[in-house]
């Protein structure tokens, strides 16, 4: 091979090279990725999250100031790090390689290596999580600057003070600091360091720019005390409920939750909020005090999850996650700091009642072939001895219960002149029972007379299968489960869209 070719092949090479490469264009400082300058795009930088986002998506609208934010905020840092967003809607071959199902999908690729994104959305989250992945678990602070730097720049940081940063306690914050991806970790040996903020030897301060400050771990130092530490005082004492701290309210460690219902356009923020931080600070770790706006239509769900109108509002209720989101309702509705504080209070000496919510029973709620039940008549029609009661149980926003609606209606036509069985529907958004636990919409139970034993029909959902299974007693078509599989990812709402 001649010199001449070989040079005229490496020249070559580069120039399409440099093609390639000009093919990435940026967007506000993040790459515009497709499937033509994908490979390069992962092959040519360790470190690179990548967006799956759709236009029309509202979510993704709402990411992306941030997303373009936390890109700015690398490279001004000069990191190796690289931030790309690929159009969903346009680049379907990389969706589909990457088992996107929703909007936005976040990816993160370590030298080449794929990592789902389990980070926040907003910028300072963004960068943290990504600094998390791609360097040590805690940054060294050897100075007072560097440490007030490192402080600044984040509105949590959690700084561990050791002397000594081969001991027993500093490898259990480092342990911590490698597995807790939502904040940044620092570490100090020096002196100056530890005058500056008066910290003793061995201590932990979470610092934040909200609230207190600071907050200083005096516990017994183990990694699940210091966790809890953390998830604990890295929220403010008073949370805002929104897509971004959705998942910190729901995924921690706090159960019982006081949630606030209040309206930013008729100035309940400002009236309110300051009143209920007494209470929130009496029970910090225990009960989450959360507010919601409910001018958001996004919100509209969780108000009637609570049997709530925007009338009602200001308003508050205190639910428990681990005990089937059971709620309960203050005596006394005013949001002043005595009576949340009554209510709170009552609430954790065990007090307080369930709140069961229920409709008024309608005037005419026999009156046609498919009763309506409500949570004040229901035990009494569905546990007559004398009768087969078989009931729907139903959410109005649930598509396939619309769409059983016209056959369950000709059910009830089919049976209405037998006396020994009640075709029956429940609201079960709107009425709740203490011993019976719906998850999933539509549900149908047949209650048999004689010992009203509930079984509830998993087949199709038609007019025959219907009627077969009332006539059997319940043992037709219990083999088939195909609808409510179909139904799982339709009809059941999400614990952070409550």
């Amino acid at each position: 091979m001649s010199m001449r070719f070989v040079g005229g092949f490496c020249l070559a090479a580069l120039c399409l090279a440099a093609t390639s490469l000009a093919k990435v264009e940026t967007e506000d400082g993040v790459l515009v990725v497709t499937k033509d300058n994908f490979e390069s795009v992962v092959q040519d930088n360790d470190y690179v999250l990548l967006e799956f986002y759709a236009p029309w998506c509202g979510h993704c609208k709402a990411l992306a100031p941030e997303y373009a934010k936390a890109a700015k905020k690398l490279e001004e840092a000069n990191s190796p790090i690289k931030l790309g967003k690929i159009d969903a809607t346009i680049e379907t071959e990389l969706t589909e390689k990457h088992l996107v199902r929703g909007y936005p999908t976040l990816k993160f690729y370590r030298k080449g290596a794929q990592v789902d994104y389990t980070g926040g959305r907003q910028a300072d989250e963004i960068v943290n999580w990504l600094l998390k992945k791609t360097g040590p678990p805690a940054k060294d602070l050897p100075t007072v600057d560097e440490a007030k730097a490192f402080i600044d720049a984040h509105k949590v940081t959690i700084v561990g003070f050791f002397k000594d940063v081969e001991s027993d306690a500093a490898k259990v914050f480092l342990e911590v600091g490698s597995t807790v991806d939502d904040h940044v970790f620092g570490i100090t040996s020096a002196d100056e360091v530890f005058s500056e903020h008066g910290i003793e030897d061995g201590k932990i301060v979470l610092f934040k720019k909200f609230d207190e400050g600071k907050a200083v771990f005096d516990g017994e130092l183990t990694p699940v005390a210091l966790q809890n530490f953390i998830s604990v005082h890295s929220l403010p004492l008073v949370v805002e409920f929104n897509q971004d701290t959705a998942q910190k309210i729901f995924s921690g460690d706090i159960k019982s939750h006081l949630l606030v219902f209040l309206s930013k356009e008729a100035g309940h923020f400002e009236k309110y909020v300051e009143g209920i931080h007494e209470p929130a600070k009496k029970y910090r770790g225990e009960v989450l005090f959360v507010t919601i706006d409910c001018d958001e239509t996004d919100h509209e769900r969780i108000l009637e999850f609570f049997g709530l109108k925007r009338e009602d509002v200001p308003a508050m209720r205190l639910i428990k996650l681990e005990q089937d989101m059971a709620k309960y309702k203050p005596e006394n509705p005013e949001l002043t700091t005595e009576n949340v504080l009554a209510f709170v209070t009552a609430f954790m000496e065990g007090q307080l009642k369930r709140h069961l919510l229920t409709q008024d029973l309608p005037e005419d709620w026999d009156k046609s072939p498919v009763k309506v039940l409500v949570g004040t008549n229901f035990h009494e029609i569905a546990h007559d001895k004398e009768k087969d009661v078989f009931v729907e149980f139903y959410a109005p926003w649930c598509g396939h219960c619309q769409q059983l609606a016209p056959i369950y209606e000709k059910l009830g036509e089919k049976y209405k002149d037998n006396d020994k069985l009640v075709i029956a529907k429940m609201d079960a958004t709107a009425n709740e029972l203490e011993d019976i636990k719906i998850s999933n919409f539509p549900t149908l139970i047949l209650y048999k007379k004689g010992t009203n034993e509930g079984v509830e029909y998993n087949g199709e959902r038609t007019l025959e299968g219907l009627s077969q299974f009332i006539e059997s007693g319940g043992s037709y078509g219990e083999a088939a489960e195909e609808a409510r599989e179909e139904d799982e990812d339709d009809d059941v709402p999400r614990k952070d869209e409550l």
